[in-house]
């Protein structure tokens, strides 16, 4: 029980004074990444090599020698993504005065594709990271950028909008945590339960179901579309959603329900919480009640989202707030149809 205690202390206590600069804020940035973007992106269902560039901060002297790499799944094939999500390894330590201070590698979200409607689903993905660090501190950190894409020689590729993502061990760290070494699956039981509860609630409230806190894919480490952390002398682990793009909220036109679930569109929520986390989930409902206002307000505050996208984001988020409603819509519409811990 003191341990429960103590976790929820954690979850509950201020964390922006041990987070890095560069997710200390929600403003965007404006920074220049050059590189041979153009054969990254070419080659990159086949590669992932890390190739030699440098990062630009606008606006300031900060320039840093980076390496360039594709990453990801789905979004590094090419008939999904003619722009893979890129990963970004600085090579020499950013000053402590940095924007970068304390970053080595980072994970930068990236367009997909050159149309308009990419960047929407982009900013919605966003979107989703800033909901559920409403919800919660132990949530990846996102920092939207206007990215400039340059050759080695200085030619414009493209720009687009972008977001980095709070690296695991950081995110772990400012709420006073650790990083367990876990195998290919966990047990339920194994799971912070309100945590547990507040990401089952989140994953169905964006419509997504590409994600499990207890299995990674196969041949990978637990778990999938998710990380684990863990309060120091405690042995419950904590869930941490990331990876939102197959979402019935992001609704991207190669997104399709998985195997296995009764539904035909993404749009088309289904929950996959947990049976033993009911009564958590009663009470994360009461959470994301009490977060509306915030959560519908943050729609006005990201930056080139059109109207018609905000419209349709607030048009569904307003869906899942009318099933969670009352408790007992909660009860009739929601925890029915959790999962047996067994499957």
């Amino acid at each position: 029980m003191k341990h429960l205690i103590a976790l929820t202390a954690l979850l509950a206590a201020p964390a922006a004074a041990q987070t890095t600069p560069l997710f200390a804020s929600d403003d965007p940035i404006h920074v220049t990444i050059r590189g041979p973007i153009g054969a990254i992106a070419r080659n990159a269902e086949n590669s992932t090599e890390p190739r030699d560039g440098q990062l630009v901060l606008a606006g300031s002297p900060e320039v840093y020698p980076i390496q360039l790499s594709a990453r990801g799944i789905t979004r590094r094939t090419r008939d999904v993504c003619s722009f893979p999500p890129i990963r970004v390894e600085f090579m020499q330590k950013p000053a402590a005065t940095s924007l970068f201070a304390h970053q080595g590698r980072l994970k930068l979200v990236t367009h997909c594709q050159p149309s308009e409607n990419y960047q929407q689903q982009l900013l919605l993905e966003y979107s989703a990271y800033r909901i559920f660090n409403l919800l919660s501190q132990t949530s990846f950190r996102a920092r939207l950028a206007t990215v400039d894409y340059q050759e080695p020689n200085g030619k414009a590729v493209v720009t687009r909008w972008g977001f980095f993502l709070e690296d695991i061990d950081d995110v772990a760290h400012r709420n006073g945590m650790t990083r367990p070494v876990l195998g290919a699956r966990i047990q339920p039981s194994q799971l912070e339960p309100r945590q547990a509860a507040r990401v089952g609630l989140f994953e169905f409230m964006i419509g997504n179901l590409d994600w499990s806190m207890r299995a990674g894919p196969e041949g990978e480490p637990c778990c999938h579309n998710s990380r684990l952390i863990a309060a120091k002398g405690v042995s419950a682990l904590t869930s941490v959603p990331y990876d939102f793009d197959y979402s019935g909220l992001v609704d991207a036109p190669y997104a399709v329900p998985p195997e296995g679930f009764p539904i035909n569109s993404v749009r088309n929520r289904y929950f996959n919480g947990f049976c033993r986390l009911n009564a958590e989930t009663l009470a994360a409902a009461a959470e994301f009640r009490a977060k509306r206002p915030a959560i519908e307000a943050l729609y006005g505050t990201i930056p080139g989202m059109s109207d018609r996208i905000r419209a349709k984001a607030l048009a569904y988020i307003s869906s899942f707030y009318e099933v969670i409603a009352t408790d007992d819509s909660v009860r009739t519409k929601i925890l029915k149809k959790c999962a047996d811990e067994t499957k």
